[in-house]
Parts: C-alpha cells; sequence; structure tokens
C-alpha cells in the first residue's frame, strides 16, 4: 500500500495551520484550528484505510478485496468528538464575548506575578537549619508568598 503525496502534503498542512491557530489568543481563531485539526484527522484516518474495497462480510467476497472497517469507524468517532468540541468552544467564545465584550483570552494576573518572580540562588550548604534539612530559607520564602496570595497582596 503507498500513501499519495500529495493527500500526505494536505494532511500535513491542515495539521499544521490547526496547530498555529490553536496557538493564537482569540478563541474564534481556536475553535477553527480545532475543526481544521478534525478534518485533518478524517483525512489520515481515510488514508491510512487503503483503497476502497468490497464490503466486510466474510465468505462473500475473496479476503484480499475486503476494506478495513476500523478506519471508518474511527473517522466516526473524530466526527463525534470534534462535533463536540466545536460546540463547547462556540458557547465558550460566546460566554466570554458576552462577559468582556472580546474573545480574546487574557494573560492570568497570577502566571504574571509568578513569571517575575526572582528564583532564589543560595547555595545548598549556606541553607542548613538546626536539624540539618537545608531547606529553611526556601520554606521561609514560600510561607511568605503564600501568606502576601492569602492576604491578596504581592511577595515582600
Amino acid at each position: 500500500m503507498t500513501i499519495n503525496v500529495v493527500m500526505a502534503l494536505t494532511v500535513g498542512v491542515l495539521y499544521a495551520v490547526g496547530f498555529y491557530l490553536l496557538l493564537q489568543r482569540s478563541l474564534m481563531r481556536v475553535l477553527i484550528g480545532v475543526v481544521v485539526l478534525g478534518h485533518g484527522t478524517n483525512l489520515l484516518l481515510q488514508i491510512a484505510g487503503g483503497p476502497p474495497g468490497r464490503a466486510p462480510i466474510v465468505g462473500e467476497v475473496p479476503l484480499e478485496s475486503i476494506t478495513d472497517p476500523l478506519p471508518q469507524a474511527l473517522a466516526l468517532t473524530a466526527v463525534v468528538i470534534t462535533f463536540a468540541l466545536t460546540t463547547f468552544l462556540l458557547a465558550l467564545g460566546y460566554r466570554s464575548f458576552v462577559l468582556t465584550g472580546h474573545d480574546e483570552v487574557q494573560d492570568d494576573v497570577e502566571d504574571r506575578r509568578i513569571s517575575r518572580q526572582k528564583a532564589p540562588s543560595a547555595a545548598l550548604e549556606d541553607d542548613v537549619l538546626d536539624d540539618g534539612s537545608g531547606d529553611g530559607d526556601a520554606e521561609r520564602a514560600d510561607d511568605r508568598v503564600e501568606g502576601a496570595a492569602a492576604r491578596g497582596g504581592g511577595a515582600s
């Protein structure tokens, strides 16, 4: 069995475009990316199924002319999953548009705060507690960050 090069390139382009759209901030582009990935998956499964053949009824036709039903079943499953994910993302995009007036996903404030934090750079032998565990400064820093987050403020 050989795969047509044009079909393989088409599947590659569909996957590339789908993943590119998934990485965008707009929920509508993410939705279109999921749909394009679903189409690419269906095409890939149909290519993997091989050329068309006879119905898979043993005894009526020779075994070499029978079509494998598994790729068709997987393609049907992929269609259902893509449809369910599409409806969920449509509802999510609509809800986001109603609440904020646009469908762009914003950065999380907590993620930005964590990315700005400086990692502790002390050597391990300098951080020895009285009990010898070696993680006293790190625990105190974690306690300060957790306490500040509980109060709603930044770390000091």
